[in-house]
């Protein structure tokens, strides 16, 4: 027999998971669309019901993202400008139907090469908080999505919370997206870039790039390449000679690998730019 349960607290809905296998439900925004037509062959757990998941707090040491926080929340929360990349991204999640139900944390559940929100939070250093009923642990966005569609999920785990620790607040941040057009639309590629800007120079760096390789990635030889630079035009001119050994495209129906790799740099520049003050140019679509 298949079950489905909507629990009414995290306790209740920990001490469920470690009964069994569950297929969790958030938003649902990609759970239905996954099913299909097909049958239900696994236990549902609804999490809908689970408030104290919800909304976006500050202790401290951390911004705390609750796992059911829906991209319209995070777009219409007081944040840093250094979460103004998240922000984008959030914008570029489907439509703002989708933005008003789906979760920050399906979409990391998801493990999509094309999440539009992962590079955002990888430059912020984001960890996932895990929970069951026996232990909570905290993962490094990096170590949480292995793959595509994998994640370090345990039986009888699921997601609470993101943490962004506060010294990854630091600056000003843009994401740029890559598409076959301007809206609704999956990437050809994506970057976030995350700068701090002291004096005119770059001081910090951080950069992501997401549908360019099965994992999302920091791209750690541009960030050592522009730290310590003017943060000017400049800096432009310097990624486009910056190693980005972390990438491996694929090719598919929206774009050749080649055509990715040379794209990328061009819109990894637009990205550190705008985070730079150099420019207002943060997004792109193209043909």
């Amino acid at each position: 027999m298949i079950r489905y349960a909507k629990p009414t607290s995290v306790d209740e809905a920990l001490a469920l998971l470690g009964e069994g296998v569950w297929r969790i439900l958030a938003g649902g925004t990609d759970f239905y669309p996954a099913q299909g037509a097909k049958p239900f062959r696994d236990n549902v757990l609804d999490i809908n019901g689970l408030a104290a998941l919800r909304g976006i707090a500050e202790t401290d040491d951390h911004f705390v993202i609750g796992a059911r926080t829906t991209w319209t929340d995070l777009i219409r929360h007081p944040l840093p400008p250094a979460f103004d990349a998240l922000k984008q991204a959030a914008r570029e999640v489907g439509s703002p139907q989708i933005q008003n139900v789906a979760s920050v944390a399906g979409n990391l559940c998801n493990a999509s090469p094309a999440a539009d929100g992962v590079p955002g939070l990888l430059v912020l250093d984001a960890e996932v908080e895990l929970r069951s009923a026996a232990a909570t642990r905290h993962l490094p966005l990096q170590e949480f999505i292995l793959g595509n569609r994998r994640t370090a999920l345990q039986p009888g785990e699921m997601v609470t919370a993101l943490r962004v620790p506060k010294p990854a607040t630091a600056g000003a941040s843009a994401f740029v997206k890559l598409g076959a057009r301007r809206y609704l639309v999956i990437s050809i590629a994506m970057v976030a870039a995350r700068l701090v800007v002291d004096n005119g120079t770059v001081a910090e760096a951080a950069i992501a790039v997401g549908s360019c390789s099965a994992v999302a990635k920091r791209l750690a030889g541009v960030e050592t390449v522009i730290r310590g630079l003017p943060a000017d035009h400049g800096l432009a001119d310097a990624i486009q000679s910056a190693p980005m050994t972390e990438l491996s495209p694929i090719a598919d129906v929206r774009g050749s690998a080649e055509y990715r790799l040379d794209a990328v740099r061009e819109i990894v520049a637009r990205a550190v730019l705008t985070a730079a003050g150099a420019t207002n140019d943060h997004m792109v679509a193209a043909a």
